[in-house]
């Protein structure tokens, strides 16, 4: 049997300094390596405890703005600590909305992507 591991998600962005600055004050990501392509460039950022990659997209010819439309795909984080975490996103006006007694609530980054924030003890039984 073949065996894959998840390594990575790509979003597109539009403006690179906001989105690095955005990612590591949000979620402490960081950029760990960067590829240079013919029309694009691949920025991966990490985070301190997981090899998982956030890959983002900068096209060298940028559109102004994503049509997301009513994309309901989105990332998922772990927030060591929930309400602390929950606090700093509502600090820097991030937070589209959230479920207290459930500890799960949802950011969106510069270009309108949403970003799923659950407590370490959130159950997908709920």
């Amino acid at each position: 049997m073949l065996k894959y591991a998840f390594t990575h998600a790509n979003l597109t962005v539009t403006d690179l300094s906001r989105s690095l600055k955005f990612y590591d004050e949000a979620l402490n990501l960081k950029e760990v390596s960067r590829r240079e392509f013919d029309d694009c460039f691949m920025i991966y950022l990490r985070g301190e405890d997981n090899n998982f990659e956030l890959e983002l997209r900068v096209n060298k010819n940028p559109v102004k703005k994503i049509n997301l439309g009513d994309n309901p795909t989105h990332l998922a984080f772990v927030a060591e600590d929930f309400y602390l975490s929950l606090e700093k996103h509502r600090a820097m006006n991030c937070v589209l909305f959230a479920i207290e007694d459930l500890e799960i609530y949802f950011i969106t980054d510069p270009d309108g992507y949403k970003l799923e924030i659950v407590s370490k003890n959130f159950s997908r039984s709920n």
